[in-house]
């Protein structure tokens, strides 16, 4: 995998959002892969709750000012950009003001998911790959993490799929359990992505925009397949069989980054 190129697309990443599961494997994987030799880029939302003067985030100005449509509005991109300490990696956040300028990531003071959770989603996948479009930075595999990023996958392979620069990436997506979703996304959301010309048969799974039915799409939509949680559900491990693609079993957190990397090489780019 030397040399390589793996996009890290995360819902969450230490040190910026607090320790879970998600925001700490994402950021244990891509730091391993950077210290093996692989060429790493991470993206994130720009949470209101993300200090950024304590990580010193800045605005890439040559990135920024692009709007992109959503549901028919245009909606401007901003592009920040931080260091993770001590590892020399670079991490893109991806702002708006009207999605992410509150202080919480996606339930709001009653516990309930924002009303505009499956827009953020909508921004957030296509902020992530008209970003890396720009920096022209083609990557051989893609690792999605978390349900905020699980779109990113259907339009990578519909709303993209002419894009010359995503040809030859392969899409990796690791399913964690729904600790902080319940209940479904707005009903809105498929209109608001066959809006986006995706065909009527990748959108119906999305008809019940709840945790599992996004995480389909997601695998539907992939190369191969992660159990990040040891608790995924038998809906979701039936459906990965159902797909016959390469998967990669649950691991111990000194298992995984390692293995990581042999799943990318060993069974999604050959």
């Amino acid at each position: 995998m030397k040399d390589k190129r793996v996009l890290y697309v995360s819902s969450e990443v230490l040190p910026y959002l607090p320790e879970t599961e998600m925001s700490s494997m994402s950021f244990e994987a891509a730091r391993k892969a950077h210290h093996k030799g692989v060429q790493t880029r991470i993206f994130m939302p720009r949470y209101g709750v993300i200090n950024e003067r304590r990580y010193q985030l800045h605005e890439v100005i040559r990135l920024s000012g692009m709007n992109l449509i959503v549901n028919d509005m245009d909606m401007p991109l901003i592009i920040k950009v931080a260091s993770i300490p001590k590892e020399r990696m670079q991490v893109y956040f991806i702002d708006n003001e009207e999605y992410f300028k509150r202080k919480a990531t996606v339930k709001d003071e009653n516990s309930e998911l924002f009303s505009d959770n499956d827009e953020r989603a909508i921004f957030f996948a296509k902020g992530v790959i008209e970003t890396v479009k720009k920096l022209n930075w083609a990557p051989d595999i893609i690792h999605v993490h978390g349900w905020m990023a699980s779109l990113l996958p259907l339009y990578l392979k519909e709303y993209y799929k002419d894009d010359p620069l995503f040809a030859e990436s392969k899409i990796v997506t690791s399913l964690y359990s729904s600790s902080d979703f319940e209940g479904a996304l707005n009903s809105e959301l498929i209109d608001k992505v066959k809006f986006d010309n995706i065909s009527e048969d990748k959108a119906e799974i999305l008809k019940v925009p709840n945790h599992t039915n996004i995480l389909k799409s997601a695998i539907q939509n992939s190369d191969g397949i992660i159990k990040a949680s040891e608790d995924i559900s038998n809906e979701l491990t039936d459906f990965i069989k159902e797909q016959n693609k390469p998967s990669l079993e649950f691991l111990p957190e000194e298992a995984y980054p390692d293995a990581y990397l042999e799943f990318y090489s060993n069974e999604v780019l050959n």
